[in-house]
């Protein structure tokens, strides 16, 4: 039978030892997007109101040892003082200092007498893990308290505890922590630059309405290669294709290609058509070059084979992209136009007026007459990225005014952004030019802001889009070596 411990503590004594703050530690890495680590980050850990920097490994804690609620107590015959579990004590008489210990039941587990001035490791004092609790005494100065033994207690997180990460350059990252006792491994994003217009370059995709949700349009007709399907546009019934990846994935956003078709053409031409130097491929060529499935392909279809409406024309572009939006899980921010000749008259013509919707135009052979554009205060002043391509000996639409007029209007908007982050002049560079009978040059303008490039590719052949390096198709000629989709193809992607 075991005898009641003298020394054993009453409840109430227990309740008047000072309270304990719990140990915790949140570490971790901060780096890029690239796994680069960051330097000097501040790391704010905001309910706790406690802060570190990342050091040159991007590496951080935040650490907060257990520490014991006893003032420093001092009086005519000695100091004692708890901090972090360690009893601090010094003696100015000839009185020690006694130490016991206690576990939770009130047992008395540990004694010591101490001499002089020292430290000393309470936890050491036993050996098994858990709570005690301690009374110390110099003198008549005594004080009671609750320690661990080789076991911080986990501190309760704070509701709403949050991690905050601040760089210059980076968007700022708060992730919610669940526990203080935690290692994170975070990335920090760079910060998108704040522009009056346009996105950065490989922004993140723009997601439509449609995604998520199944198509509700009703096709007209299914044809080799896509759907047909109809639109109401002022009185006009218009009439447009789309071809969808065969992996279409409503939850992902997919790329847009228009196909506008040049004179006497239609847009059915452009879904499906035997090979030859008009068409080698569906949709000038774009479509079997897209391997993963990554575009949704569209035609449209002109009244009497022209697109000479001007605004109507405009508006049945625009009413179909944003059929589109609603129906397909597309990326608003990725929407690429094309075409030849005539259709290259179009391209160029919502290229002036829809900037705040297309990315980008590709053309082949453009003229800058027959071109609509809005007049006074409904033309828009803005760049869009372009790229031409343009036989020298082109007999329909001169290669001369094409060069000085058309590529000079879009040179005008397209230059670097100045420090108020309106965008310049760039009309006064010239591009390289084919000198010769045979091959291409394609000439990446310098001056133009990045995010609004221009290419413009001349080539020592007539009015055909399929460019070849053998000059005029009946000088060794065969449409399969044409290099046009494959730099329009990176010309898109560059987005």
């Amino acid at each position: 039978m075991r005898t009641k411990s003298p020394h054993l503590l009453s409840a109430a004594c227990l309740l008047a030892f000072c309270g304990l703050a719990s140990a915790y530690t949140v570490s971790g890495t901060v780096s890029d997007e690239q796994g680069q680590a960051l330097k000097d980050v501040a790391v704010d850990l905001l309910k706790e109101g406690k802060s570190t920097t990342t050091d040159d490994q991007g590496k951080f804690t935040i650490h907060e040892e257990e520490t014991i609620g006893l003032n420093a107590t001092r009086n005519s015959v000695g100091y004692i003082g708890i901090s972090n579990g360690i009893l601090s004590y010094s003696q100015s008489s000839g009185a020690p200092v006694q130490v016991k210990i206690y576990d939770p039941l009130g047992n008395q587990v540990f004694k010591k007498t101490l001499q002089g001035s020292g430290t000393y490791d309470l936890s050491r004092a036993v050996k098994a893990r858990g709570t005690y609790f301690a009374q110390v005494s110099v003198g008549n100065a005594k004080q009671n308290f609750k320690f661990t033994r080789n076991s911080s207690l986990a501190k309760e997180v704070a509701q709403g505890e949050t991690i905050r990460f601040v760089a210059e350059g980076f968007d700022t990252l708060s992730v919610p922590l669940g526990t203080l006792d935690t290692t994170l491994d975070v990335k920090l994003k760079k910060t998108a630059p704040q522009f009056k217009f346009g996105y950065a370059l490989k922004n993140d995709p723009t997601p439509s309405k449609g995604c998520g949700s199944a198509s509700k349009l009703q096709k007209v007709k299914s044809v080799e290669n896509g759907d047909q399907f109809q639109i109401k546009v002022g009185s006009d019934n218009r009439t447009y294709f789309i071809t969808l990846p065969k992996n279409y994935d409503n939850t992902k956003p997919h790329k847009v290609l228009f196909a506008l078709h040049c004179y006497g053409s239609n847009g059915e031409d452009f879904v499906h058509h035997a090979a030859d130097y008009d068409h080698p491929t569906p949709y000038y060529g774009q479509q079997v070059l897209d391997k993963n499935g990554d575009y949704i392909f569209v035609s449209l279809d002109a009244i009497g084979g022209l697109w000479n409406k001007g605004q109507a024309d405009h508006d049945f572009f625009a009413q179909t992209l944003t059929t589109l939006n609603e129906n397909y899980c597309i990326d608003t921010s990725r929407v690429f136009i094309t075409g030849f000749s005539y259709g290259a008259m179009f391209s160029y013509s919502l290229a002036q007026d829809m900037q705040n919707r297309v990315r980008a135009a590709a053309t082949y052979a453009v003229a800058d007459y027959n071109i609509w554009l809005p007049e006074g205060n409904a033309m828009k002043n803005l760049p869009i990225a372009w790229m031409n391509v343009h036989g020298v000996n082109d007999d329909r639409c001169d290669y001369n005014r094409a060069k000085n007029s058309a590529l000079t209007r879009i040179l005008k908007r397209n230059g670097k952004a100045d420090e108020n982050g309106d965008f310049t002049d760039a009309s006064s560079e010239k591009p390289e030019e084919i000198s010769g009978n045979t091959g291409h040059v394609c000439y990446d303008f310098k001056t133009v802001d990045e995010r609004f490039p221009v290419k413009w590719c001349s080539w020592p052949g007539s009015h055909q889009w399929t460019a070849h390096d053998t000059g005029n198709m009946s000088v060794g000629w065969n449409w399969e070596s044409t290099w046009v989709p494959e730099e329009v193809h990176k010309f898109f992607e560059q987005f």
